[in-house]
């Protein structure tokens, strides 16, 4: 069993807050999607700056929102798998307090591999499969 992997670590800004106070959800979805990038480059062995025909497309994503986060908040996101398919990969994001370790937010994204020119799914290969099981955490 593998330990999460550090995906993004932020302060929430005022500017991100709505009119309650709050961080709004727009801004919650934008730090799961800068520490999917993350995790996703790890599972595929590359970033962005590497010419590739092939990329990411997500195709669900589940977000519970568990404790409000306010201008201010530290907070880091882990991320493993949950779930390795033929070509896709599910996994989840733990967003919580880096000081107190609070849940603020949980989201569950699978993620499809998707060549960019077909704009079809492809499988993973073997190197991103082994890369993406030594990510998995048994959710029992």
């Amino acid at each position: 069993m593998s330990k999460p992997l550090v995906t993004f670590i932020g302060v929430t800004h005022p500017w991100m807050c709505d009119r309650m106070g709050h961080v709004n959800v727009r801004h919650y979805a934008a730090m799961f999607d800068d520490a999917s990038f993350q995790l996703l480059g790890h599972i595929a062995g590359q970033d962005d700056n590497q010419a590739t025909e092939a990329g990411w497309a997500d195709v669900r994503t589940e977000i519970d929102y568990r404790h409000e986060t306010k201008a201010g908040a530290l907070i880091t996101i882990h991320s493993h798998v949950v779930k390795v398919g033929r070509t896709s990969v599910t996994f989840e994001q733990v967003m919580s307090g880096t000081l107190d370790g609070v849940v603020h937010a949980v989201s569950k994204t699978t993620g499809v591999r998707f060549d960019l020119s077909a704009r079809a799914s492809v499988p993973l290969d073997d190197a991103m499969r082994e890369r993406a099981s030594a990510l998995l955490i048994d959710q029992a």
